[in-house]
């Protein structure tokens, strides 16, 4: 499984959600899988990757959180939970998005 954390230079909630992603792994018993940190540098490249805002999370090349209405951008990104907007993940979706990937591998 390949877990990469994409963030912009200098992000506040880089260390946050590295903090998660670790977390949801040793939570979902994946605790061996190692967490890429790649700083995205221009919008040419968020563009090519996908990448949603700062900090994103993709699991084997794919951002559980991306919504379909949303572009491509160097910015902060805002999750949303069952009760409130944080800049890190929710914990319980990133465990869930990693226990569909690990079985997705597996199989």
């Amino acid at each position: 499984m390949k877990v990469e954390l994409l963030v912009v230079e200098d992000c506040p909630n880089e260390r946050p959600a590295a903090a998660a992603v670790s977390r949801a792994l040793d939570e979902v018993g994946l605790s061996t899988v190692q967490v890429t940190v790649r700083v995205v540098t221009s919008q040419a490249e968020a563009e090519q990757l996908g990448f949603l805002g700062s900090p994103s999370v993709l699991i084997n090349g794919r951002d559980p959180f991306a919504e379909p209405d949303c572009s491509p951008a160097m910015a902060c990104r805002l999750y949303l939970d069952d009760t409130s907007v944080s800049g890190v993940p929710p914990i319980r979706r990133l465990r869930r998005a990693l226990r569909q990937a690990a079985c997705t591998t597996a199989q």
